[in-house]
């Protein structure tokens, strides 16, 4: 069927946190796919639950409001699943039946009458450092559920997607590469000085593992001071302000709290180098945008962060303050040939491109 008066209804009820690597890729993709889809007589709107969304879009989206919950997670699935069958059922009464319906949590909305897509920006509830056994097996049964029931599924990194694809048996055709980008990013000129330091960008949660950041300046103090930026989770500023004490790093270590996007490029131009030594990433935004910046980048050796920011970055295991510590050491020794190269890297993601990836599956779905 043709593309002209079809219609996507996205599920907006989670995206209301604060700014984050989920935040910013659907605020990025977002108004590109409805542009795409405007282009062929399509629309695009957004289920918004009782939290409003953390972003602005643009007027050709529409926004659907409803009173689900962002969490917790029990009570925003049983009432989503409501509002989602009672969206898609008035807008077919009036005549407007929507084509599609995408989300990006679990668990998905069931019994639904059009066809589902998901994106899965990383397996962090598989894993056995970030969740408990029973949660775990909750878990996965939610996912393994929601990939047979969903048409296509978009994860963000190849990592991702081939975890995916291996953990529960799905064909290639069903799961697709839908990376993130960093050229929302317009980089400033470099204004290190001898006081800068060294900068975690992210929220503030145990998979980003910012201790052992902490344990690696305390391994070498003569490693530049650190600035964590962003939000906090649960208990974990509090946990991280307890082992600077502990370590008496009180004075080294720079808690901003969140940022705004407009306080970033600054952030980035005035940082000696930038560490990301998380446990567990689906993609990592950090990485590209600190390569666009020309910071000198070091992170953890893990799968989707080796793939991102390519293997000439220095890495170094989620385990050992040390080789942190170490590869900070080689980060800061970077010359301009070595940055230059890692902005090239970053050059080769483009949120236009991953929505296009986006918007090609979509219309072969509504085309079918």
């Amino acid at each position: 069927m043709s593309l002209a008066g079809a219609r996507v209804l996205v599920s907006g009820v989670v995206l209301g946190q604060p700014m984050g690597g989920v935040r910013r890729h659907n605020a990025e993709l977002l108004p590109r796919l409805a542009n795409l889809l405007g282009e062929r007589g399509a629309r695009l709107s957004i289920l918004e639950g009782s939290e409003t969304l953390g972003f602005s879009l643009p007027d050709e989206i529409e926004r659907v409001r409803c009173e689900v919950p962002a969490g917790p997670p029990l009570a925003r699935a049983l009432a989503e699943g409501r509002a989602v069958r009672a969206t898609l059922r008035v807008a077919r009464e009036q005549g407007e039946p929507y084509s599609l319906f995408h989300t990006a949590h679990l668990p998905v909305p069931r019994r639904l009458e059009v066809p589902l897509t998901l994106t899965i920006h990383d397996l962090r509830r598989l894993d056995p450092s970030h969740a408990a056994g029973l949660k775990r097996a909750t878990s996965r049964f939610a996912l393994k559920r929601a990939v047979q029931t969903a048409e296509r599924i978009f994860c963000v990194s190849e990592s991702v997607r081939s975890e995916l694809a291996t953990q529960f048996v799905l064909p290639n055709e069903r799961v697709h590469l839908v990376s993130n980008a960093a050229d929302h990013l317009v980089p400033l000129a470099r204004a290190v000085t001898p006081e800068s330091g060294l900068l975690h960008i992210g929220h503030l949660e145990p998979r980003k593992n910012l201790e052992l950041l902490l344990r690696a300046v305390a391994h070498d103090p003569s490693l530049p001071d650190v600035t964590l930026a962003g939000a906090a989770k649960g208990d974990e500023g509090q946990r991280l302000r307890r082992i600077a004490s502990e370590r008496g790093l009180e004075s080294r270590i720079r808690f901003l709290g969140p940022v705004s996007e407009a306080e970033l490029p600054s952030l980035l131009a005035s940082a000696a180098c930038v560490v990301i030594p998380s446990r567990i990433e689906g993609f990592g935004i950090g990485v590209l945008e600190a390569q666009r910046a020309g910071v000198p980048l070091a992170t953890s050796n893990i799968a989707a962060l080796r793939e991102v920011a390519g293997e000439a970055t220095p890495h170094f295991s989620p385990e050992s303050p040390g080789e942190c510590a170490q590869a900070i050491r080689a980060a800061l020794a970077a010359d301009s040939t070595t940055l230059e190269a890692a902005r090239a890297n970053a050059e080769r993601y483009s949120w236009e491109t991953s929505a296009r990836a986006w918007f090609d599956a979509w219309e072969a779905i509504i085309r079918a």
